[in-house]
């Protein structure tokens, strides 16, 4: 977990903003970055999980790699 440095803005009494600084911004976007690569991976590992698959050796053999 990355630790953020944030200061809250309050407005009549209400929390209404966050400012945090420049640096911590780019690695909270990094971090959800990642995130939203690893939720479209498990997803596409979920609907391939009952697709047909051959193994590397078989790739191989059927590519003509040597």
């Amino acid at each position: 977990m990355i630790s953020i440095n944030t200061q809250v803005l309050e407005k009549n009494g209400k929390k209404q903003f966050v400012v945090l600084p420049y640096e911590d911004f780019l690695k909270l976007q990094e971090e959800l970055a990642c995130y939203d690569d690893l939720r479209i991976l498990r997803e596409a590992k979920k609907e391939e999980q009952d697709a047909p698959s051959v193994s590397l050796e078989e790739a191989k053999t059927i590519l003509d790699i040597r």
